[in-house]
């Protein structure tokens, strides 16, 4: 338990923090031109797509097999491929999907109550919590989130398709 507390403690500090709070200065770079701030992406977390095949353009620009993160604009145009908070493909969207079933059931009276109560727990286990010296707990709950990425030989391009939460989209583009 004292252990748990200690490491809590000391990992707050900005000196020994794994993941410091403020952005850091980066060599060669200026905080906020990387693709991940220019696209305004807000999420941190984005469905993660395995490439299998190594994927090459015209113009010699290859993207290798591995496992990448897949991002939704914000205005819902473009797939961004992005590895290491780094964008390294844009894909055009031509299909997006909204399930509203979701936003039906924030005015149902019954869910309203439902919501009240399970904060009110969430604030009384914080309280606890925060006397003890841990971290909160976190009351965002888990997202459904899901990309795939299929070659169709009939049409001679790439099908992705990208699924977070109530949206979905599927964008293509062309195989070299």
């Amino acid at each position: 338990m004292l252990e748990g507390i200690y490491v809590d403690k000391i990992l707050m500090y900005p000196e020994t923090r794994a993941y410091p709070i403020k952005p850091q200065e980066t060599a060669g770079l200026v905080v906020g031109t990387e693709s991940f701030y220019r696209y305004s992406l807000r999420e941190s977390t984005y469905p993660t797509l395995s490439i299998v095949d190594e994927i090459s353009d015209g113009q010699g620009n290859v993207i290798p097999p591995g496992h990448y993160e897949l991002a939704l604009s914000d205005d819902r145009d473009f797939l961004i491929i992005i590895q290491s908070k780094k964008a390294i493909a844009i894909i055009p969207v031509f299909k997006v999907e909204v399930d509203m079933s979701q936003y039906e059931m924030v005015r149902d009276e019954k869910s309203l109550k439902r919501e009240k109560k399970e904060q009110k727990e969430i604030a009384k286990t914080n309280k606890k919590r925060a006397r003890a010296g841990m971290p909160p707990v976190n009351d965002e709950q888990d997202i459904y989130q899901e990309a795939s990425m299929e070659y169709v030989p009939a049409g001679d391009y790439y099908l992705i398709r990208y699924e977070r939460a109530d949206v979905k989209a599927w964008g293509a583009f062309k195989a070299e």
